[in-house]
């Protein structure tokens, strides 16, 4: 007769994993359904013929479109396009550069019945600065019926990439030869501290961004921050004050209370522009159209401040409520695809044998692994910004869905050997001879050094990384269950990794303890962590 004792020890990881992995996928479930519900919010009205005031318009919203690309020339059909679109809703565009064929536009804009706010590109490059500069005031004196204003540079300060006294010669050259007001633009801590440059401009521009302030705003304050600024900044100034950069992110890394997503972002638009039209606030949102590129410089959030996507299609209403994800479709099929495979897999290879505690847990453990699949592909396709992200970020991806399938296609009695043990193993005997042991040893193994890597990024370089939840999800609430189940030993490389994953999570924790996506990384990591510091001997006690 089988001994009961060693019966209910076999079935004690597998109510486990069916435990963890319920509980998991009840929080996924109310994250979808947070993500699904219409939230009310204020509607913007405007009166009958008024639109936005301004937008800023930037064209590189195709695949491979950058600022970067010297050779790179816009065509006047996609201006076209763009600004058709634009003329809908919105009776001006701000440009930053008349480069790659951005020259083009006021003479479309003119045919569209917009305004434009002319930008001049300033940097490093002195020579490139005079060539840009010039031919700006020549495209603005050609074009002063639609040039409202010549913008010399934008945030040239911020970047530190020319002194107060330069720009106020290139601002006092292009005034004595433009026929157009002119001004500067930078974000309005900067304006504070360099007062004086006010004396060369026709009128000040400010970038008032509470996303990007030194300490975040919540999207439930936010207009009210930007009241106050820009009252403050009006204050310092006997000359017109204009916003010239004001908007919200759809999609990204959340900045402590800053949370960037659709709903934040149309209400944040709405109530600025009802604001500002209430209050004959002078503005100029960002941005007209999403652009990818921008993930290059500012991580994922940088590419979704459009209230266009890159189809030119609208992000959100401008009046009723609006829902984070229109459908579950997607993620609905990943999990029962998920479940369909890890119950298949446990039935085909057990032959019958399966407990009801093993058929259940693999049932659970392929829910949560098909939605976090589908979950992690959308976060993908609006992330990852080439092909080199997409192969090494997608390995990474591939290994942990690689852990429930392993899983539940073996037995879990007999512990998970370290990496090293299982890789002299495979060398030895092959691949035959590991068993569902040695393969979940080398995959944690890997998955270890993937999240240590990974967390000590985060941790050193945070403003502009996404949080790699759901790359480590899955092989987290497999791992962190069998971990108290018994283990064959770690590697010193295994134990490093999982120490320098709990001190960076909890670091990375620290500074924004009420970030949600900060929290989920936090216990992610720690359930991956925890097994490999806290229990089974050291490989060389074994």
């Amino acid at each position: 007769m089988p001994d009961p004792r060693s019966s209910r020890a076999a079935a004690a990881p597998w109510r486990a994993l069916l435990y963890v992995h319920l509980v998991a996928l009840a929080c996924l479930g109310l994250f979808l359904a947070w993500q699904l519900r219409p939230v009310a919010m204020h509607d913007l009205q405007l009166a009958e013929g008024e639109r936005l005031k301004c937008v800023s318009y930037a064209p590189y919203r195709k695949p491979g479109q950058t600022p970067f690309d010297e050779t790179l020339k816009i065509s006047r059909q996609q201006i076209v396009d763009d600004l058709t679109a634009l003329s809908r809703m919105t009776e001006c565009v701000r440009l930053y550069s008349v480069d790659q064929g951005l020259d083009q536009v006021p003479e479309v804009a003119r045919e569209l019945g917009l305004k434009v706010l002319l930008g001049a590109w300033i940097s490093i490059d002195r020579k490139r600065n005079a060539r840009e500069l010039d031919r700006a005031i020549q495209i603005a004196n050609d074009n002063a019926d639609v040039v409202r204003m010549l913008i010399v540079g934008n945030e040239v300060m911020l970047r530190r990439e020319r002194t107060e006294d330069e720009l106020r010669e290139l601002i006092e050259y292009a005034k004595a030869r433009a026929k157009v007001p002119i001004t500067y633009a930078d974000v309005w801590e900067f304006w504070l501290k360099h007062e004086s440059l006010a004396r060369a401009v026709d009128r000040v521009t400010v970038h008032i961004l509470p996303f990007w302030e030194d300490e975040p705003v919540s999207v439930d304050v936010a207009i009210a921050h930007v009241a106050t600024v820009f009252a403050e900044v009006r204050g310092h100034f006997d000359k017109p004050v204009m916003i010239g950069e004001t908007g919200w992110p759809s999609a990204g890394r959340q900045r402590e209370a800053s949370a960037p997503s659709q709903v934040n972002q149309a209400r944040y638009i709405r109530e600025f522009v009802h604001r500002a039209h209430d209050e004959g606030w002078d503005y100029n949102l960002i941005e007209a159209i999403d652009q990818p590129w921008k993930r290059r410089l500012e991580g994922t959030v940088g590419g979704y401040w459009g209230v266009l996507d890159v189809d030119l299609k609208p992000k959100f209403p401008l009046a009723g409520p609006v829902a984070e994800r229109q459908d579950a479709v997607a993620p609905l099929q990943g999990a029962a695809l998920g479940a369909l495979l890890c119950l298949g897999l446990s039935l085909a290879v057990g032959r019958g044998k399966r407990s009801r505690g093993h058929v259940a847990a693999s049932a659970a453990i392929g829910l949560v692994g098909g939605l976090v699949a589908m979950l992690t592909w959308e976060h993908a396709a609006l992330a990852y910004r080439d092909a080199g992200e997409w192969m090494l970020l997608g390995a990474v991806f591939v290994v942990g869905l690689l852990v429930p399938l392993v899983l539940t296609r073996g037995a879990t009695e007999s512990g998970i050997v370290s990496g090293a043990a299982a890789w002299r193993a495979f060398r030895k005997r092959g691949a035959v001879g590991l068993g569902t042991s040695g393969y979940l040893g080398l995959l944690r193994t890997v998955l270890l050094f993937a999240a240590a890597v990974a967390a000590l990024l985060l941790f050193a370089d945070p403003r502009y990384r996404d949080f790699p939840t759901l790359l480590f999800l899955v092989p987290a609430l497999a791992f962190g269950t069998l971990g108290w189940f018994g283990q064959k030993g770690h590697a010193v490389e295994e134990r490093v990794c999982a120490a320098v994953i709990a001190v960076c999570v909890v670091g990375r924790w620290l500074p924004e303890p009420a970030n949600p996506q900060a929290i989920a990384w936090l216990l992610t990591g720690l359930l991956l962590a925890a097994p490999t510091l806290g229990r089974g001997p050291r490989e060389d006690q074994q």
